[in-house]
């Protein structure tokens, strides 16, 4: 027997700090909003150990302390938050449907995504141990380049993205090595230019990272392998930044939202409005420029509001 279908005035799909705020905000505009954390409660954040740059808290404080604080807040107000995830939708109607594991259906005046991105990383398992251990490996320099001041570090990406955060990390480090697993950049000749005229960043072309090094705690360094001769060389570093892409965790919607050729969800300037009337984005599902935790809960904001000047206007 099937379960009945659920109709709700707001569902928010997604917990990191943009589905947070935005849950925060519909509970306090009366519209009784259902959270679904999704695969990853919290969001990256909770696999973030200290965080200095979020407003208000001059000490810092952890990623997951963060998100329980945001969860109890978005409680507070009236927020029902339940485990699990979304795994078909359907906004060909006026009413928007949505199946949680396959198998409740419910039916949504408003939705707002906020599913965030998923950082890509090498695969290698040192890497992924150092990461989990939050002992030097980062896919994001100005979240975590203020750790490793005054210290040597290695970056491996070739495009704009890695040239941008490597020319970052070289006003915080002593050193910056940037490994390029090609012959050349796919960054813009301009940002090429920028680390290559910046004195503490080394650039290894066609290198690739053979593995991290450490010493059980913390990243120590990294040996790379030039791919043309397979010489392999130990680079000294305490930190270990990847910027080789997110992948946006929208794949769900691709068949009725439109979406850019990487796959972030497309909003109409200024709003959070998606090109389904009744369906908004907030976070990192639509941000590829900055994905930093102040400026997910400002579009998780902005959500929350436009979801309820919609459900205005159609009273």
């Amino acid at each position: 027997m099937t379960d009945p279908i659920e109709k709700v005035k707001c569902l928010i799909i997604g917990s990191g700090p943009a589905g947070y705020t935005a849950a925060i905000y519909a509970s306090r505009a009366n519209m009784f909003p259902i959270l679904y954390q999704g695969m990853q409660p919290g969001g990256q954040l909770t696999t973030t150990n200290e965080v200095e740059n979020w407003p208000g808290n001059p000490e810092g404080i952890t990623g997951p302390e963060m998100m329980v604080g945001l969860q109890k807040q978005a409680e507070r107000f009236g927020t029902e938050v339940r485990d699990g995830w979304v795994t078909k939708v359907d906004f060909s109607g006026e009413i928007h449907k949505v199946w949680i594991n396959d198998t409740k259906e419910m039916h949504c005046e408003t939705i707002i995504i906020s599913t965030g991105a998923t950082a890509k990383y090498l695969g290698l398992p040192c890497e992924q141990k150092y990461l989990n251990l939050g002992g030097g490996v980062s896919a994001c320099a100005i979240c975590d380049g203020f750790f490793y001041r005054n210290q040597e570090v290695v970056i491996v990406g070739a495009g704009d993205s890695a040239c941008e955060e490597a020319h970052y990390l070289s006003k915080l480090c002593s050193k910056v090595t940037m490994l390029v697993r090609s012959e050349k950049f796919r960054a813009s000749k301009i940002m090429e230019a920028r680390v290559r005229n910046t004195a503490n960043i080394e650039i290894l072309l066609n290198t690739e990272t053979d593995e991290v090094l450490g010493d059980g705690q913390v990243v120590t360094g990294v040996r790379a392998k030039n791919r043309t001769t397979g010489n392999l060389t130990v680079i000294p570093a305490t930190g270990f930044f990847v910027a080789i892409g997110h992948k946006p965790n929208t794949d769900i919607f691709k068949d009725y939202l439109e979406l850019d050729e990487t796959g972030y969800i497309i909003n109409i300037p200024g709003t959070s409005k998606t090109n389904v009337a009744g369906v908004f984005v907030g976070g990192d599902a639509a941000d590829h420029e900055y994905r930093q935790a102040i400026t997910a809960a400002g579009t998780g904001c902005m959500a929350a509001l436009d979801a309820e000047r919609y459900l205005a206007s159609k009273e």
